[in-house]
């Protein structure tokens, strides 16, 4: 059988992020592959940005209207 699961390393043994259906004491080969983090994680805010929206300029003055097609307040 072979199975990919993603396990953590505590600094002493390796802890599986999901249960595994394994009898106790079944011998098992592991093969480690570290997935790199780059860096501090980004802000929404920088993801959306970084997405170039194109859209109006007045999105957060009539988003109401935009997703809902209804007017608010003022523009009723």
């Amino acid at each position: 059988m072979t199975k990919t699961v993603e396990a953590f390393f505590d600094g002493e043994v390796l802890r599986p992020a999901e249960p595994l259906e394994l009898q106790p004491n079944t011998r098992v080969r592991i093969i480690v592959e570290t997935s790199e983090s780059k860096g501090k994680p980004r802000s929404f805010l920088r993801t959306a940005r970084s997405l170039n929206l194109e859209g109006p300029s007045d999105w957060s003055e009539r988003i109401e209207e935009y997703l809902y097609g209804r007017q608010s307040g003022a523009r009723k």
